[in-house]
């Protein structure tokens, strides 16, 4: 098989594997049946997954490689291409929402699919973590985590809102992530936000940072 066929070679046997994942269950499914049904010899088949849960979580280490070559492109706005990474992994499901639903349905029935579900997730909060902090030397790691699993968390949410069967547009995420942005105080368009979402105080530069906290704490109601 040349390198070229190699794609469609591994798109047709997670179709095939899907299909019958569903029909028969997961744990009644073999191998032989996949590569039978995907016209591919049992070699191939190991040759491109290690087995059947890493053909369910395909897609994930494609987007994984995907998204780590975007971040290392050069961006201006470091915040706003953790965004924009989310959204473009959003997008590859909702291109095929179909698939996509009976893939997470597979996964909810299965314990160990469910656990690798949660390290696949958690491998995107750490890109996006290590990410800021490459991108913006200095930054506060509880800074850098929190946005990124703040970010994660919202996509998650949103996308399993796609995956119960809404109709939900990449625009929706947008939004949340817009809002995620703002409670950073990142977004760009910050320097035109409401006035409302503006504080000014002035301190004495002799009193402790500990009593300006407290201060403003106590003004903010927190």
């Amino acid at each position: 098989m040349t390198d070229s066929a190699a794609p469609s070679s591994r798109t047709a046997v997670v179709a095939a594997a899907i299909d019958l994942f569903v029909e028969h269950g997961y744990d009644q499914t073999s191998v032989e049946q996949i590569a039978q049904a995907a016209g591919v010899s049992r070699s191939t088949f190991f040759r491109q997954f290690g087995g059947k849960e890493d053909v369910v979580f395909a897609d994930h280490e494609v987007l994984l490689d995907e998204t780590r070559a975007y971040l290392a492109q050069q961006h201006d706005d470091p915040w706003a291409a953790v965004c924009e990474a989310s959204v473009r992994v959003f997008r590859h499901f909702a291109a095929d929402p179909e698939l996509a639903r009976r893939r997470y349905k597979i996964v909810r029935e299965i314990p160990g699919l469910r656990d690798r579900e949660i390290v696949t997730v958690f491998r995107y909060e750490r890109l996006f973590d290590q990410y800021l902090r490459e991108a913006l030397p200095g930054i506060d790691p509880l800074d850098a985590v929190g946005f990124a699993a703040l970010v994660t968390a919202v996509h998650n949410h949103v996308l399993r809102r796609l995956m119960r069967g809404a109709r939900v547009p990449a625009s929706v995420l947008r939004r949340a992530l817009d809002d995620a942005l703002r409670r950073y105080g990142v977004h760009p368009d910050g320097d035109d936000a409401a006035a409302d979402d503006l504080i000014v105080a002035a301190f004495p530069r002799r009193m402790p940072a500990a009593e300006v906290t407290r201060r403003l704490r106590a003004s903010l109601g927190d």
